[in-house]
């Protein structure tokens, strides 16, 4: 089969790489689209290693159908051939197949194209995860998630609005907060005129202090602003964009109850990913199917072009999720599983 590889200069190329074999739980998944993240861009520079076991080349979440399955998996697993599935991995899935694990599999909901199911079960698994589970978000909350462009942003800021919580965002400019209107974000906070830690403060004053944080930038703005959370806050950290460093008032965090978490999906155990796939398709799915949380789609290009999808990540221009289209390979070339 064909994969994306990293060439040693760091460009990539579609190219052929060894087909897929099944583990004792594993399903055969022909894959039809693959969202990009920008964890990919951290594995294509080197620093974002998969986990033992997953392919080298990148991907971490796919759409397709199921073309195959190990006796484990039939024994297991809900799922049959020829249903279509959305997919989380931990690598793999810029190619034309992949090897998953069967309680890794979540079935398309009604009414969600393949495109749209492929830019769900990252973003979903990771905004599910740390707007619940880690920052324990309850209806009539507020919840801070910066980056308000980003594609994360675009599943957190409707998944957070449809279980009732109030959301404040943050953008660049004026131009990105208008290309964000769609998500309904309750305050907008345009970075390049506005004081992040002095919004806060004054939401604070007025009794929409934050809750919960979801931070992929850091750096000296993320300290600014913890004094101005709601009693009892959680700043979840997911990335470091904007700097690793920060000065923080540690008296404030203990007075205030307020707890800073580290949080990465990938780092999860494989049987703590399964728990969070199947409490979104129990508690998530129903309200993509009515539509009110879908991921919004920024651009969709053939997997041949995947250096061109991400450099649409790398230059930061993407209002959601970039998904590319894989073309199936011959069905004839896997023999049936027994």
């Amino acid at each position: 089969m064909k994969a994306i590889l990293v060439n040693g200069d760091r460009s990539l190329r579609w190219d052929e790489v060894p087909d897929p074999v099944l583990g004792e739980d594993d399903c055969l998944i022909q894959v039809e689209a693959a969202a990009l993240n920008r964890a990919d861009l951290m594995q294509r520079e080197g620093d974002y290693p998969p986990p033992p076991g997953s392919p080298e080349w990148m991907g971490l979440e796919i759409s397709g159908t199921v073309i195959g399955m190990s006796p484990g998996a039939r024994r297991k697993s809900k799922f049959q051939i020829g249903d279509q599935v959305c997919a989380l991995l931990g690598g793999g899935g810029y190619a034309q197949y992949a090897a998953v694990r069967c309680d890794m599999l979540m079935p398309v909901p009604q009414n969600c194209s393949m495109i749209e199911a492929a830019a769900m079960p990252e973003a979903f698994a990771t905004a599910y995860l740390n707007l619940f589970l880690e920052g324990g978000l309850q209806p009539g909350g507020t919840l801070l998630m910066h980056a308000g462009a980003s594609g994360l942003a675009s599943v957190v800021i409707p998944m957070a609005k449809a279980f009732g919580a109030r959301v404040i965002t943050t953008v660049l400019t004026g131009g990105i907060a208008r290309s964000i209107e769609h998500l309904q974000a309750d305050r907008v906070v345009v970075t390049a005129r506005e004081d992040l830690s002095e919004v806060l403060k004054e939401e604070l004053a007025d009794g929409h202090g934050v809750d919960v944080a979801i931070d992929c930038l850091g750096g000296e703005t993320m300290g600014k602003c913890l004094p101005y959370l709601a009693r009892g806050a959680r700043w979840i950290m997911i990335a470091a964009l904007a700097g690793a460093k920060t000065e923080i008032d540690l008296k404030n965090l203990y007075v205030r109850n307020v707890r800073i978490i580290g949080s990465t999906l990938r780092s999860k155990s494989p049987e703590a990913k399964a728990g969070i796939l199947a409490e979104l398709v129990q508690n998530v799915w129903p309200k993509v199917s009515a539509g009110a949380v879908r991921p919004t789609i920024y651009r969709v290009l053939p997997i041949t072009e995947a250096e061109a999808a991400q450099e649409i990540l790398y230059r930061g221009e993407n209002v959601g999720k970039v998904v590319l289209t894989v073309g199936g390979g011959s069905r004839g070339r896997f023999p049936a599983v027994p």
